[in-house]
């Protein structure tokens, strides 16, 4: 008798699908490249100190995006992957 392996499906928790939504999540590249760099690193937090600035220069400017399109009204305050994608192409350059 052959037996039936059923894949589980993994079910993530909504707080670690949320920061893996691009949508919602606008440093989800400088999140990745930090954590694939401590892995290749051994966890030696200087050698990744470049991909952490990067990070945080990347939340501190999309930040500034949504508190402003808040102050103005605009909904949602954070810009969808594809908006932000506009944005960064109207600029030329990252900003950060």
């Amino acid at each position: 008798m052959l037996q039936t392996f059923v894949k589980e499906s993994i079910r993530m928790p909504m707080v670690a699908r949320r920061l893996r939504d691009p949508d919602i999540n606008p440093c989800l590249s400088e999140s990745d490249a930090s954590t694939r760099c401590m892995d290749e690193n051994n966890y030696n937090r200087e050698r990744c100190s470049t991909y952490f600035l990067k990070y945080k220069n990347c939340r501190k400017f999309w930040n500034s995006v949504m508190v402003q399109r808040r102050q103005n009204g605009v909904t949602p305050s954070m810009p969808t992957a594809a908006e932000r994608d506009e944005i960064l192409g109207a600029m030329g350059k990252m900003p950060y």
